[in-house]
């Protein structure tokens, strides 16, 4: 039993069914329709990418899981191991901090370890450990006596990273959490991400970067409903992509392929509705378009720099 791992229930740690089962869930907001009735499982012990259009349901789904959203119909179920729910820790995108409020890195990741045992106990020498350790895996350890303020949005969100790591925890949801990052800390995420499913945790997490979606070992393709869900080479087919996302997966601008992200439900900055998709995803791409187009993407690319619209 590897040290981080101390807070779980191991041996038996990963449970014999799936971690989240959903059973014809339908979620709303008022009366919007945020995810159509739809059946998935979360299979434990691996990493779960959540793809699919802005819009399309992602961060709903997440909210469910971690029971922040009620379905208006259906169930979500948490697995169980030696006869208790699955623990959750949630890590957001962003979280709102007053920026005149004097907390140091150290004492946001800290605040992880009070969720199970309350703000007034003390923290144990066995907390102090895997508050160091998981700074260290998150490579935030030199940032420990730094205000929050004076962070960059990738050392702000590994510090996040790290909060929710040192909770006791056995499904660990991240929402987008590599966008908009350094790639130094894209990098330092995607690691622990990865080692995070080795130790056993069932990692759930939301990304536009269909890279991630191909590094997961769970994919669940979402746009309004569950279109399908099952292992990286089963889901992100042509056809699968062409239902989810329609005209907004291909938008050919010079070299780079964007995505079209109209209905995103965060807050960006103008500007940001058009993403670039990663060198990874290009270049996977590339293979792709002959078959969702019928034509080379050198083709594509040249009709529509001479297309009169180009240069409108």
């Amino acid at each position: 039993m590897t040290s981080s791992a101390a807070h779980r229930s191991v041996p038996g740690y990963r449970t014999a069914g799936p971690a989240v089962a959903i059973v014809d869930a339908a979620f709303r907001y008022g009366a919007r329709v945020a995810l159509e009735s739809s059946s998935v499982s979360i299979p434990s012990g691996s990493v779960t990418a959540l793809i699919g259009p802005n819009g399309s349901g992602k961060s709903t789904l997440l909210n469910g899981i971690a029971g922040l959203v009620a379905p208006a119909s259906g169930r979500v179920t948490i697995g169980q191991v030696n006869g208790r729910p699955l623990r959750i820790a949630y890590v957001l995108q962003d979280t709102k901090v007053n920026q005149s409020l004097p907390v140091t890195v150290r004492e946001v990741v800290s605040m992880g370890r009070y969720a199970g045992k309350g703000p007034l106990r003390p923290l144990s020498r066995e907390d102090r450990r895997m508050i160091d350790e998981v700074m260290e895996r998150t490579s935030i350890t030199r940032l420990a006596k730094r205000h929050l303020s004076r962070l960059s949005g990738g050392q702000r969100h590994r510090v996040l990273l790290a909060q929710g790591l040192v909770q006791d925890h056995d499904i660990l949801l991240l929402d987008e959490p590599v966008t908009g990052l350094d790639m130094v800390s894209i990098q330092a995420i995607r690691d622990t991400v990865r080692e995070e499913a080795e130790r056993g945790c069932t990692v759930v997490l939301t990304t536009h970067d269909l890279a991630d979606a191909w590094a997961a070992d769970h994919v669940v393709l979402l746009a309004g409903r569950v279109v399908t869900s099952g292992q990286p080479r089963e889901v992100l087919q042509s056809s699968f992509l062409i239902e989810a996302y329609g005209a907004a997966l291909l938008n050919v601008d010079g070299t780079h392929l964007l995505l079209d992200d109209p209905h995103h439900e965060h807050d960006h900055p103008p500007g940001a509705a058009e993403r670039s998709l990663s060198v990874e995803t290009w270049n996977w791409l590339r293979e792709e378009i002959p078959k969702l187009l019928g034509a080379q993407a050198e083709e594509l690319l040249q009709e529509r720099q001479d297309s009169p619209e180009a240069d409108d």
